[in-house]
């Protein structure tokens, strides 16, 4: 018998990067898989690797998606808030509607993703923000990324203690810089802006994590696959850094 046999669980954020790979590892445990996200094309290619993946196109910050979405899947053991976007400027030169829209998507979604996830999770069931070390630590030109990650954080540690008591636990997992097609775009607008190469741009980033290396999605899923297993029931409240080292 699987680690996870019979467990229905939500990954949003699903078709690339962390959420992907969650995705793969969830099923492989013997999870029934639903990832979400905005566009179907990556969804579908996600889904077509494993028989117990399937998906559903939803957006994380439209508060009638995901009350429609958890309302058609019913009840559900694992929920992953794992959508989310970066984008860069210094602060002086950051519009509002930048401001607003990191907002929307690293904390706003994640808000709605917990909230309705929340009203259908069973017994025994665990709910997962996907942070960042963002939300542990200051990074320059990213203050309003710093700012919604740290509000998921706050809004995991504020929900932890909501349903104390109860058989339900709350986490964040706060990733240093990892190999996902969103750390090729961060890669990809230092070169812009800056002049580097992209291997340089690379190398910068690489050694802002503690330990000197990129961190592998494959390291957060196993830290998620943990939280959700038979012995992690006294880890609540807690912002785990997935980093090589102090943030």
């Amino acid at each position: 018998m699987s680690q996870l046999d019979g467990k229905r669980v939500v990954i949003t954020g699903g078709g690339s990067g962390i959420g992907a790979d969650m995705a793969q590892a969830f099923a492989e445990a013997g999870a029934d898989v639903v990832i979400t996200g905005r566009r179907g094309g990556p969804l579908e290619e996600v889904a077509a690797r494993h028989p117990s993946i399937s998906y559903a196109v939803a957006d994380v910050t439209q508060e009638d998606d995901m009350a429609s979405l958890f309302e058609h899947l019913g009840e559900v053991d694992i929920v992953i808030a794992n959508a989310g976007a970066a984008e860069s400027a210094p602060l002086i030169r950051t519009e509002l509607e930048q401001w607003q829209r990191m907002l929307e998507v690293n904390l706003t979604g994640v808000f709605l993703t917990l909230r309705e996830g929340l009203k259908r999770l069973r017994d025994g069931g665990r709910l997962i923000a996907v942070a960042s070390t963002a939300g542990l630590k200051g990074y320059p030109y990213v203050a309003p990324y710093c700012a919604a990650k740290h509000g998921v954080v706050g809004l995991v540690r504020a929900l932890a203690q909501e349903v104390a008591g109860r058989d339900i636990t709350v986490n964040a997992l706060c990733p240093g810089f990892t190999e996902t097609p969103l750390l090729e775009a961060s890669v990809a607008t230092i070169v812009a802006k800056t002049g580097q190469t992209a291997e340089q741009a690379r190398a910068h980033l690489q050694s802002t994590n503690p330990g000197g290396r990129l961190v592998q999605p494959a390291e957060v899923t196993a830290t998620a696959l943990w939280l959700c297993g038979p012995h992690s029931g006294a880890i609540h409240g807690q912002a785990i850094s997935i980093s090589g080292g102090e943030t």
